[in-house]
């Protein structure tokens, strides 16, 4: 990913075809190394190819992809004694909760003490 980042920083700085040199300037100038192997790789694959039209490419199969985020309707709405079993829940839960509290009191000492 850091190869193709400073791939398309390079493209977007006006060099519409840089070389692997110029990756490994851009990657240097911030303290990293780049991986010989990966960037020869991704040089070869983008060599020839418009940035523009390969984002635009990407783009649309991306926009295929389900991505989870539909969500689909809400939940059914409660029966009346379903509402009421939500209450009782939530007194319970906030019981429990200040007997967490108090049980901290317990130990003795306080924070500012």
């Amino acid at each position: 990913m850091k190869h193709l980042a400073a791939y398309l920083l390079l493209g977007l700085g006006g060099n519409t075809s840089p070389s692997a040199d110029d990756v490994k300037g851009v990657l240097s100038s911030v303290g990293i190394d780049a991986d010989e192997e990966r960037l020869d790789k991704l040089i070869s694959e983008l060599e020839g190819k418009d940035l523009q039209e390969l984002i635009a490419e990407g783009t649309t199969k991306l926009a295929s992809v389900p991505s989870g985020g539909g969500g689909g309707g809400g939940a059914a709405a409660p029966a009346a004694g379903g509402a009421a079993a939500e209450a009782e829940e939530e007194k319970k839960e906030e019981k429990k909760e200040e007997e967490k509290e108090e049980s901290d009191e317990d130990m003795g000492f306080g924070l500012f003490d």
